[in-house]
C-alpha cells in the first residue's frame, strides 16, 4: 500500500456544537492501516460500531489485497503459490481494474509492479535502469496478459505479478463505508491517507469540507492548500508525483510509471483529484490521468461526463495552472 507520505488530500472537519440538532452527535475514530492514517468520522444517535470492529475490517482487507503482507492472497498469487481466488473482494478489485485498464488504453494496468519496484519505488532496492533492462522486464507487463476465470488467475507468464496499490485504499474504503452503512450509519466521512468517501451530510445539512493540497518542488514541504471544495455523497482520490521522486545524476524520477514504455512519466500534471461514485474507481481513474498527462485527461473526462477531476499542472512557463470540469468548478473555492 501507500505510505503515509504519498497523500495529498486533506480533510478538513469543522467543529460541531453540540447544541445543534438532528442527526445525531458526532463520533471519530483515528488510527493506522496501510502505511499511513486513517479518520473516520459519523454522526448517530449511538456509538453503534467500534474502532475495534473497524480495525479488523481493515486487517482482512490487507490480508486479500495488500503486496506488503507476506502471506496475503495477492502475495501467493504473485509467489505462484495458488491461483485459486475464493474471496469477493479480490475477484471484485480484479474485475474493476481490468475494466478500467481497457478503458484508459491501458494507462491503468495493475502489472506494472515489476516496473515500480526496479525503478525503486515499490518494495525492493532500485534497480540500474536501462532501456534494455525496462524492455526486458515489460514481456511481463499487460492487463491483456492476465485473466479471471472460473474462480482462478490465469496468467500467461509465471512472471506476471499483480499489484493493487493504486486501487486498494479506495476500495477499502469503499468497504468500510459499506460496513457503516451495515450498522445503519448514513451521514459520514472516510478518510484513509488522505483519499475520502462522504456520504450523506453534518448537522444543519451541512457539507464535508476538504482540501486539495498545492504542489512543491519539495518532497518534504509545508503541506498548504491549492483549493477547497464542499461535498456530499461523493469518492474522492488524488494522485501526483511532487511528493514521492528521486533525482538521479541530475534527473528527477517520478513514482507514476507508464506501462506502455515502462519509464517514468515525463509531462506537466502535478496531480489529479478524481470524483466518482466509489473511491476505488476516483482511485484508479486519478492514477491512470498522471500516466496519461493533461490532454490526455481532459479528452478521456469528455468522453465520461461522469467522472469530475480537478487537474494541477504546469504550463510551458513553469507557471502552475489547474483545470476543473464543471459539475467541480461550481463547488470549488480556489486559494
Amino acid at each position: 500500500m501507500k505510505n503515509i507520505g504519498s497523500f495529498i488530500l486533506i480533510t478538513w472537519l469543522l467543529a460541531v456544537s453540540c447544541s445543534q440538532p438532528t442527526i445525531g452527535h458526532k463520533i471519530q475514530f483515528t488510527g493506522e492501516a496501510q502505511g499511513t492514517y486513517y479518520v473516520i468520522t459519523y454522526f448517530a444517535d449511538d456509538t453503534l460500531i467500534s474502532q475495534h470492529q473497524i480495525d479488523s475490517v481493515l486487517a482482512d482487507f490487507d490480508l486479500i489485497a495488500s503486496i506488503w503482507q507476506p502471506n496475503s492472497l495477492i502475495s501467493r498469487i504473485n509467489r505462484n503459490e495458488t491461483t485459486v481466488v475464493d474471496n469477493k473482494y479480490f475477484s471484485a478489485i480484479f474485475n474493476l481494474s481490468q475494466r478500467i485498464a481497457k478503458e484508459t488504453g491501458g494507462a491503468f494496468d495493475i502489472t506494472v509492479g515489476p516496473l515500480v519496484n526496479a525503478w525503486g519505488f515499490g518494495f525492493k532496492n532500485r534497480m540500474d535502469m536501462t532501456k534494455e533492462k525496462v524492455d526486458s522486464i515489460l514481456h511481463f507487463v499487460g492487463f491483456q496478459l492476465i485473466r479471471f476465470e472460473n474462480g482462478q488467475i490465469i496468467k500467461d507468464n509465471p512472471n506476471i505479478q499483480l499489484d493493487f496499490n493504486a486501487i486498494a485504499k479506495g476500495y477499502s474504503i469503499d468497504v468500510i463505508g459499506g460496513f457503516l452503512e451495515s450498522a445503519g450509519i448514513k451521514n459520514y466521512l472516510v478518510d484513509i491517507g488522505g483519499e475520502v468517501l462522504a456520504r450523506g451530510t453534518k448537522p444543519d445539512d451541512e457539507k464535508w469540507i476538504i482540501g486539495i493540497e498545492k504542489p512543491s518542488d519539495e518532497a518534504t514541504s509545508e503541506r498548504k492548500l491549492k483549493a477547497t471544495i464542499k461535498v456530499e455523497d461523493i469518492a474522492v482520490a488524488t494522485s501526483g508525483n511532487y511528493r514521492k521522486f528521486y533525482i538521479k545524476d541530475g534527473i528527477k524520477f517520478a513514482h507514476t510509471i507508464d506501462p506502455a514504455t515502462g519509464f517514468p512519466v515525463v509531462h506537466s500534471l502535478l496531480s489529479a483529484t478524481v470524483f466518482s461514485d466509489s473511491t476505488a474507481r476516483s482511485d484508479a481513474y486519478a492514477t491512470a490521468f498522471m500516466v496519461m498527462g493533461v490532454e490526455k485527461a481532459k479528452e478521456f473526462l469528455d468522453r465520461n461526463p461522469s467522472i469530475e477531476a480537478y487537474l494541477i499542472y504546469a504550463d510551458e512557463t513553469g507557471k502552475i495552472k489547474t483545470f476543473a470540469t464543471k459539475g467541480i468548478s461550481e463547488m470549488l473555492n480556489e486559494l
